[in-house]
């Protein structure tokens, strides 16, 4: 209980001040003049002045309040390397016991776990969510257990008391860590990528012969080991296999002593892509649709395109000079025999044999195509007829032998059941003017050329009567496509609604360059932090399990939901960040899970030195949990709250108000009373004294 006097005036403040200074001028004034009774007049005025504040004395009962201690307890994944949290456990177990020991003092612990992501330690942000939640005026100290790698140290809080550092780990700690820089998302297929690689000792790490082994494995494919220097920059050039997603993992194995492996591997991701898709369209002869080819080549921006048209063949005969003529010779043996593997896909738009291109260029092309190259036939009626392209030596890797007829009617391109199944054309029917309705709602064509296919090849839409109309192989390396119609230009010139031409040429062209995306074979998986889709493409109506083989070796297998005809999917999340392999039968991907390296693990070795300016600042200090014991002292704010062995809290003497009482010191009648008999009295003696 306190009593403090105040005053509860009855009269504005304004009002009190003029009185008293109209009362201090005119006893003032008394004294000059030595009239008598003039201090009693004075203590009269004053009475009266009293009586207008009204002095009061106010009771408070008050409740004191405990000082508090927020201890910040480190749980991140590198406080559990070595023996960091049995020392952090000992550690809060002494600072408990010390504070138990002092006064109306209790201790806040709060746990601060991996931050989201890969946030690294949000030390200070968890410092300032227990701030939040306690009254300023009752924090007395701050102690964080750590190992002083956090990564939010700009967050920091205004600190109302002292804070202090127990560190963990010990002075013998030492770690080995691979970085990789300069990885680039995208490269592009046929140039060399650069990337800058370099593998670090931190710590108290033994004197070594500074080399350390260094592995480095695409795709999950086996590793190529080689020996590189410690504490150097090493320049690694690398030419990307394929496009799509390509997996690189570096990896050095686990020295003896270190702390962890977790830093000793680093996984790039680059996406490859092709810089410009380069093409040679041969036309047979003008027709509506050359030109339909040609623009649609050229308003592709990623595509160099050479046209090779065959606008006067050798049996035009018009008796006009050759020297006359206005026409340039094509390079035609350039093309097709020493710059033809410069070339990403051919396509032939219904061309007819007749005698420009010899039968060695033809051998070529399907050398060409063996060896990885990808040939496009868009056939007309000579298809079918005696000067067909299939009559050369093409005949060996060209998807269909016609059969001479040639129907001249309309029909509305399908998609085949084996072609829903298909990347090419798959969900090809969504680029319909009529989605929602039956069939795919595209515009007629009205010529197809009848063609046998072979088993080997897969027939992915039809038309009249179910005869195939386009249809794809694989020869050797590379791939072959026959569209059995000329008529795919009624589509651009929107006819009946038109229909998908681009949408169909772009995955043809990818699936002939062999864009993962577009495998009709295809093991794959999407990742969302550690959340992955994984996803199984196949032509068949069923698909076996996946297994998937863990960083730590271990492995799970799932099963697959169809969602598509041809498409299987499941969602798993993972239990930890690294490199998954997933495996269906002869079917095998690898995934990276998080980054590169994990920022938990950029810094391992303990130290406070990311900690000591917020530490210096409210001169607190930082102990070596390795040290032992530590004592826990009360200290005066504004006072060194360290030192050899000790750490220190300032109290701060909180209280809760619990009632407040209000009584005037005199009533206002007595101070009225009180100056009566002093202005009496001093009447009396002034009259006294002038008789």
């Amino acid at each position: 209980m306190t009593n403090t006097l105040i005053l509860d005036p009855l009269v504005p403040l304004i009002a009190v001040y003029a009185l008293a200074l109209l009362t201090t001028l005119g006893v003032g004034f008394a004294a000059w003049r030595r009239l008598g009774g003039w201090w009693l007049r004075g203590l009269a005025a004053l009475a009266v002045l009293g009586a207008l504040t009204n002095p009061s004395f106010l009771r408070e009962d008050r409740a004191p309040l405990s000082d508090i201690v927020i201890a910040l307890v480190d749980k991140t994944a590198s406080q559990k390397l070595s023996d960091r949290t049995n020392q952090t456990a000992d550690a809060l177990d002494r600072l408990q016991a010390r504070i138990t020991r002092l006064e109306n003092t209790e201790l806040r612990v709060v746990t601060v776990p991996d931050g989201d992501g890969d946030a690294g330690t949000q030390l200070m942000t968890a410092l300032a969510a227990a701030l939040a939640e306690e009254p300023q005026a009752r924090v007395a100290g701050i102690v964080a257990l750590t190992d002083g790698r956090l990564h939010d140290i700009e967050r920091a809080p205004n600190l109302p008391a002292p804070i202090h550092t127990l560190l963990s780990g010990r002075d013998t700690d030492w770690d080995r860590r691979l970085t990789v820089s300069n990885a680039p998302a995208f490269a592009i297929l046929g140039e060399t990528v650069t990337l800058s690689l370099r593998i670090d000792d931190q710590g108290a790490a033994p004197v070594t012969n500074a080399v350390a082994a260094l592995s480095i494995a695409i795709d999950g494919a086996a590793p190529v080991s080689f020996q590189v220097p410690v504490g150097q920059d090493i320049e690694l050039p690398l030419d990307l296999p394929h496009g799509g997603m390509n997996v690189v993992q570096f990896a050095t194995p686990m020295a003896d002593g270190e702390l962890t492996d977790q830093n000793n591997a680093a996984v790039v991701q680059i996406n490859g892509v092709r810089d410009r898709l380069r093409v040679l369209l041969v036309s047979g002869e003008p027709h509506p649709g050359e030109r339909t080819w040609r623009n649609l080549l050229k308003s592709d921006a990623g595509v160099d395109l050479v046209h090779f048209t065959i606008l006067r063949p050798p049996e035009k005969q018009d008796g006009v000079p050759v020297d006359e003529l206005s026409l340039i010779a094509f390079p035609t043996r350039e093309l097709f025999l020493e710059k033809i593997n410069d070339f990403d896909l051919i396509i032939f738009d219904r061309y007819r044999r007749r005698g420009i291109l010899p039968a060695a260029y033809f051998d070529s092309i399907t050398d060409y195509v063996i060896n990885g190259g990808a040939v496009l036939i868009s056939s007309g009626p000579e298809y079918g007829g005696a000067e067909s392209i299939y009559r050369s030596p093409l005949e060996k890797i060209l998807p269909g032998a016609p059969t001479a007829r040639v129907f001249e009617e309309g029909f509305t391109p399908q998609i085949t059941d084996l072609g829903a199944r298909h990347p090419v054309t798959e969900g090809l029917e969504k680029f319909s003017s009529n989605p929602d309705g039956e069939g795919p709602g595209w515009g007629r064509w009205f010529r197809l050329v009848d063609v046998i296919v072979p088993d080997t090849a897969n027939i992915v839409m039809s038309g009249l009567d179910n005869r195939p109309l386009l249809t794809l192989d694989r020869i050797g390396e590379g791939r072959v496509a026959l569209i059995a119609s000329d008529q795919s230009w009624l589509w651009d010139r929107g006819f009946e609604g038109g229909g998908p031409q681009l949408e169909l040429l772009r995955r043809l062209a990818h699936w002939m360059m062999k864009e993962p995306d577009l495998e009709e074979e295809a093991l794959f998986a999407q990742a969302n932090g550690q959340t992955m889709r994984i996803i199984r493409r196949t032509l068949t109506d069923t698909t076996g399990d996946v297994t998937i083989t863990h960083p730590d070796g271990t492995q799970t297998i799932l099963d697959l939901n169809e969602v598509s005809p041809g498409r299987f999917e499941t969602m798993w999340t993972a239990p930890d960040l690294g490199l998954y392999r997933l495996t269906e039968a002869d079917k095998e991907t690898v995934i990276a899970l998080g980054p590169a390296a994990p920022r938990e693990f950029e810094q391992t070795i303990a130290s406070g030195d990311v900690l000591r300016p917020i530490v210096d600042s409210t001169r607190g200090g930082t102990l070596a949990m390795a040290d032992g014991d530590f004592a826990v002292r009360s200290i005066r704010a504004g006072r060194p709250a360290a030192g050899r062995g000790w750490i220190g809290i300032t109290p701060r003497g909180a209280y809760q108000t619990a009632d407040i009482s209000s009584n005037p010191v005199l009533p206002a009648w007595a101070f009225l009373i009180l100056a009566a008999l002093l202005s009496i009295a001093a009447w009396l003696r002034e009259g006294r004294k002038m008789g």
